[in-house]
């Protein structure tokens, strides 16, 4: 049975007819209609004319749209002025301009979905993918249909211009309030306007110092006092113990109380007053411990779809599963590119919990820094870096700073070498630092956490001994000489199982073997410029001021002859440290009093926010006048 395409070329007529007969018909529709819900072409640009006028505050009548088309050189191809005088002359009123509009929403909504499920389909065909992967890509299909938000391409600079002058109009209409979703904190709001819809905000502190009560805590402002939706992924706690903080929060009754049941028929009643009053709180709840990221993708969309979401939380990060990697560090990685891309495709901000490194409890000041965060180690000032465009050899002190040039990364699918270009060159700090040294007599030193590949994976150096090998440049291109002789190339995969990495074979032994066993691993390996040379010694080497590189895409790159990992850059818009003195100075004037440190923020000011902390109730309120609470 023959079926045409969902288009209703009348409705898109009237929609246009009724813009060109009333002025201010525009308003009712310009919000939700694009320009590509109209099947015809010559439909869409007559409207993207319209919309050009009305962005610019000019009426959108027959002589002003016509001038617009005139100007895209348009005019002509859509039928001139008598084709524009015909449709609105089709017209009787501009009253019913929103239903006609409807109807060319609903049709382009219906073609849009006969596309995605000919992707779906597509996708189905093609046994080539994980299973998984290949859900996610159909739900995201099918998401984008049921959000209304066409896929598109490149956007002329001009749209994006219109659509900011509304916002800045709308933000200086609103000047004073917070224009994005309130957290309930009066000065983090001032400094960050509120959460920002798509911006992925990174909430971390050390065990115990409050991530969890904190994130609790917004979640109970944002839902309860701004009646804004949340979705909660517990992964560390279960939906009990979390409702039992919201009721502790909710009533100032002590959390150990409400947990042992030792409350006073007082303390009964307003419990079960605040049951009632939580029930209706619009907080959802997930506590499947382990998720991935394609399972919190999933269920996040399907609840913004039923529910709308005003703020996503994840508590927390590194206890989410990505795919299965022996680099955790890659993992971590993944995932939280995976979060910042969650966020932007429900425009939502999306608040993810992590855990910080025992950086912190290792030196004078416990204040948390941006490098805490980082799973990876950090390399000495003297570290030679090997820059491939230049050939030559750069201390990783001098390039701090400075962004945008290539080092060498080893690529572990081919084996091989390839520059990667470096997006930050930073110091984190003054570390405690090893000396670690090779049978030819390379060495570098690096922080205990500092990542080196193994043959067994990336590892860090307080896990490697004597004995281990690790990936040294088998030669570098450039106008240097090769770092290491094809006679001493040893091998992963294939050899290290067998033991014959141990015995240094020779890259042509290689490839002969790899041809015998037909193994395309081997054949990769035996064709590497990879070197596994074997550690002699590592041992402590004081204290020095110590840096690290960002590299985009493989994370790793050559530093003194050896491979080395290098510090992820966090996908996140806003970080945000929480420290608590009294943890670490039991004779502090500040108890109950907590900083949340802002150390990154991408589209604002950075600064610190203090808290009052409520310890037998775990709830952080604004710090109105410090005062010493009860029971310190």
């Amino acid at each position: 049975m023959d079926r045409s395409v969902p288009a209703d070329i009348n409705a898109e007529r009237m929609t246009l007819g009724s813009i060109l007969l009333e002025r201010d018909a525009i308003v009712a529709v310009a919000p939700w209609l694009p320009p590509e819900y109209f099947y015809l072409e010559k439909h869409a640009w007559i409207y993207e004319a319209m919309l050009a006028c009305y962005n610019r505050r000019v009426p959108p009548d027959l002589s002003t749209v016509a001038d617009e088309l005139r100007r895209r050189e348009r005019l002509d191809l859509v039928g001139g002025i008598a084709f524009l005088g015909e449709i609105s002359a089709e017209v009787p009123t501009a009253v019913h301009v929103e239903y006609y509009g409807r109807i060319v929403e609903r049709t382009a909504t219906l073609r849009r979905l006969i596309e995605a499920g000919g992707k779906i389909a597509a996708l189905g065909y093609d046994e080539r993918e994980e299973l998984d992967l290949t859900l996610d890509k159909a739900e995201a299909e099918l998401f984008q249909v049921s959000q209304r938000r066409a896929g598109q391409d490149f956007v002329h600079i001009g749209q994006v211009v219109d659509t900011f002058f509304e916002q800045v109009t709308t933000l200086q209409e609103r000047r004073g309030e917070v224009v994005g979703v309130p957290t309930g904190y009066t000065l983090l709001d001032e400094i960050t306007g509120g959460l920002q819809p798509s911006d992925l905000i990174i909430l971390a502190a050390r065990p115990s110092v409050g991530k969890t009560s904190l994130a609790l805590s917004l979640a109970y402002n944002v839902a309860y006092e701004a009646r804004g939706t949340v979705g909660v992924f517990s992964l560390e706690m279960s939906r009990d113990q979390l409702v039992q903080r919201l009721l502790a929060m909710h009533t100032g009754i002590d959390t150990q109380r409400i947990r042992t049941g030792n409350l006073r028929d007082h303390d009964l009643q307003v419990l079960m007053e605040a049951m009632g009053t939580l029930s209706d709180v619009p907080i959802y709840i997930e506590d499947t411990p382990g998720l991935s990221i394609t399972e919190v993708r999933s269920k996040a969309r399907r609840l913004h779809a039923e529910n709308g979401v005003d703020l996503l939380m994840i508590d927390y990060l590194q206890l989410m599963s990505g795919r299965r990697s022996d680099n955790r560090v890659q993992e971590v990685s993944e995932i939280s590119r995976g979060l910042k891309a969650l966020a932007r495709e429900l425009n939502v901000p999306l608040i993810a919990l992590s855990q910080l490194s025992r950086a912190v409890e290792g030196r004078q000041s416990h204040v948390p820094m941006l490098s805490d965060l980082r799973e990876s180690g950090c390399l000495a000032g003297e570290t030679q870096v090997y820059l491939p465009d230049e050939g030559i050899y750069r201390r990783i002190d001098e390039l701090v700073g400075t962004s945008g040039f290539n080092v060498l990364a080893l690529n572990t699918e081919t084996w091989q070498l390839e520059p990667r270009p470096v997006l930050n060159a930073f110091a984190t700090g003054f570390k405690p630092v090893f000396q670690l040294m090779t049978r030819l007599g390379r060495t570098i030193r690096a922080t205990a956490n500092h990542k080196f590949l193994t043959i067994h994976g990336w590892k860090r150096l307080d896990e490697l001994q004597q004995g281990d090998r690790i990936a040294l440049p088998r030669q570098l291109p450039g106008p240097t000489q090769a770092t290491v002789h094809d006679e001493e190339l040893a091998l992963l995969g294939h050899l290290s199982r067998t033991g014959l990495y141990k015995q240094n074979v020779s890259r042509e032994r290689a490839a002969r073997l790899a041809s015998v066993v037909q193994s395309k691993e081997l054949q990769a390996l035996a064709q590497s410029d990879v070197y596994w040379d074997e550690i002699v010694s590592i041992a402590p080497d004081g204290e020095t001021e110590v840096y690290d590189l960002t590299v985009e895409g493989l994370h790793n790159f050559v530093a003194n002859n050896i491979t080395v990992h290098n510090s992820i850059e966090q996908d996140a818009d806003i970080v945000m440290f929480i420290y608590r003195e009294e943890l670490y100075d039991k004779e502090t004037d500040k108890k109950g009093l907590a900083e949340i440190h802002i150390a990154k923020h991408r589209n604002g000011p950075i600064g610190v926010v203090p808290l009052r902390f409520e310890a037998n109730t775990t709830r952080f309120q604004n710090l109105e006048r410090y005062r010493v609470p009860e029971g310190y």
